[in-house]
């Protein structure tokens, strides 16, 4: 086969492709927001999540038809955040601007974070909280907005009161905080504890309400 001839079978090819591609990244983002809104219609995704800036940083929100199901900070690996999600909720997952859950929950904390808002009313999703943990996890709403609690007090709320540690890692996994307040709980000695979106962040979210 010639020179000619081959680099003509290519230009073709590369016609074809060019035909039934994207001409752009942008394109390619509009047809993948495309589908997604598409699928959300149709019910065909098991989890549409969006990012959204805050005062804290950006955030990662995640909802299945249920419910908002995932709330992930920016200091998190979001690639292995969607990965989990898949794995646990279904493997159709897709960036969503439209998806009403999504939408009232951004409103929500955004008015939470900038002061206007003590308690959230959004719909939830509790498939990430199960067992013992859920337990906990789910608990954590009845905390008020100003007040903390220890974990060993936790556990004694729940009947459990030698499972200190299992309330510690319940916090850690919470799949909602915010959302169930986790940066409420505190250390026996009143020292802050872990928190998935940093002590400092932790620390900011109690000045912010006990200044209220």
């Amino acid at each position: 086969m010639s020179d000619r001839v081959s680099n003509d079978m290519r230009g073709e090819a590369r016609d074809e492709l060019e035909a039934v591609l994207p001409a752009s990244s942008a394109d390619t983002d509009r047809l993948r927001g495309e589908l997604a809104r598409r699928a959300a219609a149709e019910g065909l995704l098991d989890v549409a999540y969006r990012e959204v800036g805050s005062p804290i940083g950006v955030l990662l929100l995640a909802a299945t038809p249920r419910g908002l199901v995932y709330t992930g900070f920016e200091s998190e690996d979001r690639d292995g955040v969607l990965a989990v999600l898949a794995d646990k909720l279904g493997p159709r997952v897709a960036r969503s601007e439209d998806d009403p859950v999504l939408a009232v929950a951004a409103e929500q904390l955004h008015d939470y974070l900038v002061g206007r808002r003590r308690t959230f009313n959004v719909p939830v999703d509790t498939a990430l909280a199960t067992g013992f943990r859920g337990e906990v996890q789910q608990h954590l709403a009845s905390l008020d907005y100003g007040r903390t609690a220890t974990y060993k007090e936790l556990a004694t709320q729940l009947g459990r009161p030698g499972a200190v540690r299992a309330v510690g890692t319940a916090c850690a996994t919470n799949p909602l905080p915010l959302i169930w307040p986790c940066h409420r709980v505190l250390r026996t000695d009143g020292g802050l504890g872990g928190y998935r979106g940093g002590t400092e962040t932790k620390a900011r979210l109690l000045a912010m309400e006990s200044a209220a």
